[in-house]
């Protein structure tokens, strides 16, 4: 992947700054000489007190809060566990500022992780939520591409969940999952 996005000419490179992410994000920097810009808004979803615990172990741990995750509606949490509205209004504006970051033509790459991706794309899309459940996840070292090239500058979604083999050039922005 680090091989492929140093082929897009991007100028910035901003990073989640849990340690996952930014090894991704050292082995993009070694391959296009950026600086990695860390920043805690790109971060995973903050579980809680479910952090580390298996998918078994959780459903054990704490049953209610694991149904309602399956189902996907997010009103049992563990304590300390944020929700995807929490994640969402702080991963949204982060990307906002990666983007307005960039001048017109210039590319930039997000080193974000799956789930708060995911939320983050959807909304700068202006996707509700009630989409998320028809859109996979993203594939560690997967990446999409986004572009501002709608007629009133709106950010588009021109590639979701690709593998390095496909990347495109141009001016568009690109977000990785991190390598697992």
């Amino acid at each position: 992947m680090a091989q492929a996005l140093a082929g897009i000419g991007a100028v910035r490179l901003w990073s989640s700054d849990l340690m996952r992410a930014m090894q991704t994000a050292e082995r993009v920097a070694a391959t296009t000489g950026l600086a990695i810009e860390p920043d805690p808004r790109l971060r995973e979803y903050d579980v809680g007190r479910r952090s580390g615990l298996t998918l078994p172990e959780f459903a054990a741990t704490y049953p209610e809060a694991f149904s309602s995750w399956r189902r996907g509606d997010g009103r049992r949490l563990v304590r300390g566990e944020e929700s995807t509205e929490q994640v969402r209004s702080r991963i949204v504006p982060a990307l906002h500022d990666c983007l307005g970051a960039l001048s017109a033509g210039q590319t930039g790459i997000a080193v974000l992780h799956g789930g708060c991706l995911k939320v983050g794309l959807m909304g700068l899309l202006g996707w509700p939520g009630e989409l998320s459940r028809s859109l996979q996840g993203m594939e560690n070292c997967g990446y999409s591409m986004l572009s501002d090239s709608g007629p009133q500058g709106e950010v588009r979604l021109t590639s979701y969940n690709e593998k390095a083999g496909g990347l495109r050039h141009g001016p568009d922005f690109a977000a990785d999952a991190p390598v697992g």
